[in-house]
């Protein structure tokens, strides 16, 4: 059954807010927002905003100029991607962006946490990718996900769940709602967002 956002003539009412909602919060808006927000946090000045800025071109702004382009010339049909086969080459161009800023903040002695959320990106984008071949899981989920946990332990768990908790359960709400995904392939992303960033806290990131 086609998503109820798939034909364009059907965006309006609910199902246009349910889909603005979904544009919002999808992982490179969430991620950007993130990284803005972890750098000031270590470098309150020019500096941390400088690398905010180069983690969200590479992060964020550059897979997103990909998908527009393969969208403008065919490669894809629509925007959220429904057909798996679709998502391979953005998820490979979002995986080597991740590692390109890794490398650069690496390299140049960037902010920790930037670094650990690089890192992070690159892992987490892998594993989608992975599961991706044989299986449509959400990457709406598994990216709120993430980002209540990476605040929680940055920021602390009552920032988290006033901020990003409400977030979490309308993405639940939002990508069931357009049927862009299943109970299952939601729960899947929630748990892999839970398990990558579990992940990350062995490797000693995001961990005081």
């Amino acid at each position: 059954m086609a998503p109820r956002d798939y034909d364009k003539t059907s965006h309006t009412g609910r199902i246009k807010a349910a889909r603005l909602f979904s544009n919002i919060v999808s992982p490179p808006v969430i991620f950007a927002v993130l990284g803005l927000a972890f750098a000031l946090y270590e470098e309150p000045n020019l500096t941390g905003v400088f690398w905010a800025a180069v983690y969200g071109f590479w992060v964020s702004l550059f897979p997103i100029l990909v998908v527009l382009y393969l969208l403008k010339i065919g490669k894809i049909k629509e925007l959220h991607m429904t057909d798996t086969s679709e998502r391979h080459i953005p998820y490979v161009t979002a995986v080597i962006g991740a590692l390109i800023v890794f490398a650069l903040i690496t390299w140049f002695n960037g902010p920790e946490l930037l670094r650990c959320l690089s890192l992070f990106n690159a892992i987490e984008l892998t594993a989608l990718a992975l599961i991706n071949i044989r299986w449509l899981i959400s990457i709406h989920a598994t990216g709120i996900m993430a980002a209540f946990l990476l605040v929680g332990l940055v920021f602390g768990w009552a920032v988290s769940l006033i901020l990003v908790l409400p977030l979490v359960i309308g993405v639940i709400f939002a990508r069931l709602y357009l049927k862009r995904h299943s109970p299952a392939q939601i729960a899947a992303g929630l748990l892999l967002g839970v398990f990558s960033t579990w992940i990350m806290t062995l490797l000693g990131c995001f961990v005081s």
